[in-house]
């Protein structure tokens, strides 16, 4: 694509900025006062980072306009040249986009992009073998990681049940380093129903939990539990899943604790689950 020319902006209230105001405080157009929830959400997502941008140039999101600092857009000359000709790139002065938005935009790069439409959760049972199913993960960074985790573990899809923040708000997008703007998920409104779908669909269904009478990780692995097309389902840190989750799901995985730790955080044992059921897949087992 030909490089994008670029706009220089002097003042903080330029309408053409208004995707970018106030994201500190909610006030502005872009992200409201609970911006945890995706009905509270506008119709833009706002990525921040140049690396969550490049990422986001992989997926299916259409950039509405880029906004940098004049360093950034001299140093990032390649992305640039990668987005589409009639895709505005701003460029302000630091304390200008300190401004606009509430905060140092340290990293220097800022883009927003149009929303997905949302995606029915029985396409992704449809369409892919290794679904992440998240039941009430609120904190934006838990969700955030998962994304990335799922993305690096060789992971398809993530399914969000009720309550779970949205994974396209600023700093989920940010800490997944731009993974949930391009793996596929969608919001379950019934998250027992949609585990009883999956396991209809073929699906090992895989709850993560420290209780007792969970199966070792390991153990999981080696029997083929965690075998495609397996969907692994991950509390909030806490209260972990509900018991209507368990119940829902067709078996219970266990990570070994050693001393008086008794869990790991959400992202962190999506990780390791994920990795034995990466590994498994290369196994010769009888």
């Amino acid at each position: 694509m030909a490089d994008a020319d670029t706009v220089r902006i002097t003042d903080p209230g330029d309408p053409r900025l208004w995707d970018y105001r106030n994201l500190r405080t909610g006030t502005g157009a872009t992200e409201s006062a609970a911006p945890r929830r995706p009905e509270s959400s506008l119709g833009h997502v706002v990525v921040e980072g140049h690396l969550a941008l490049r990422r986001c140039l992989e997926g299916p999101l259409r950039l509405r306009s880029v906004l940098m600092t004049p360093a950034r857009a001299s140093s990032l000359a390649d992305l640039r040249g990668r987005l589409d000709g009639d895709t505005p790139v701003y460029v302000a002065d630091r304390g200008v986009l300190a401004e606009l938005t509430g905060f140092d935009v340290h990293r220097g790069v800022l883009a927003s992009a149009d929303r997905p439409e949302p995606r029915d959760p029985a396409s992704l049972r449809e369409r892919y073998r290794r679904i992440v199913v998240l039941e009430g993960l609120s904190d934006l960074e838990n969700v955030g990681a998962a994304f990335r985790v799922a993305a690096a573990l060789g992971l398809d899809a993530v399914l969000l049940g009720p309550g779970c923040a949205d994974p396209l708000y600023r700093r989920c997008v940010r800490v997944s380093l731009g993974w949930s703007t391009v793996l596929p998920h969608a919001r379950s409104q019934d998250l027992v129903s949609d585990l009883a779908g999956l396991a209809a669909a073929g699906f090992s269904t895989v709850a993560l939990t420290p209780g007792a009478g969970a199966l070792a990780v390991d153990r999981a692995a080696n029997e083929g539990v965690l075998d495609d097309p397996v969907a692994l389902v991950v509390g909030a840190e806490g209260p972990g899943l509900t018991e209507q989750a368990m119940a829902a799901a067709g078996h219970r995985v266990a990570i070994p604790m050693s001393g008086d730790a008794d869990s790991l955080n959400a992202a962190t044992a999506l990780a390791v689950v994920a990795s034995f059921a990466a590994a498994a897949r290369s196994w010769d087992r009888p």
